[in-house]
């Protein structure tokens, strides 16, 4: 199962911050449609019907059915940058 790492937590926290979404709304991972292998990020103010919910901290991150297999030895993590517009990663998680 995909984890999220702290600072990963406070990202998507600010990200939503400045949003209208519904308190139990999340940050939705999926499978490109047009890219084999690629993975899409965006603001979901509920899961898909089949999605994997994970929550840390109050924040939820829904994860597509499809992208369950790709994310199941991952952390999602996040680089420096600019406040507001993080730059997320996914790094092989140690077992």
């Amino acid at each position: 199962m995909l984890t999220l790492t702290d600072k990963a937590v406070a990202a998507i926290r600010d990200v939503m911050a400045g949003e209208d979404v519904p308190a139990d709304a999340g940050l939705r991972i999926a499978a490109k449609a047009d890219e084999a292998g690629a993975l899409e990020l965006s603001l979901a103010s509920q899961p898909h019907a089949g999605d994997q919910v994970i929550e840390k901290e109050n924040v939820r991150v829904f994860v597509a059915e499809e992208a369950v297999p790709i994310l199941d030895d991952k952390a999602l993590d996040v680089e420096p940058g600019k406040p507001g517009k993080p730059t997320f990663r996914l790094d092989r998680r140690d077992t």
